[in-house]
């Protein structure tokens, strides 16, 4: 029988993105983390109005968790 060509994929390279490519990082681990702790706030609040009680659980988590990570990262950097 013949193969279809369903074998090994490629592997990526090792090479850099170039620094205007869409996916290059933007900003600090802890600038992301409060844009995700907003987000997850205003998230919520709209689950809430809509009386979405599990998202809005989900998403009071999602805040606390990158509000605990942000505390965990400036504690790492005082010690």
């Amino acid at each position: 029988m013949s193969s279809t060509g369903g074998g090994r994929k490629r592997r990526a390279s090792g090479r850099r993105r170039p620094a205007g490519d869409e996916t290059a990082r933007k900003g600090s681990p802890d600038d992301a983390l409060v844009l995700i702790a907003a987000a997850a706030t205003e998230l919520a609040k709209l689950a809430q109005r809509h009386r979405f009680e599990v998202l809005d659980h989900l998403l009071a988590m999602a805040r606390l968790e990158a509000e605990e990570q942000l505390r965990a990262r400036s504690r790492r950097r005082l010690s």
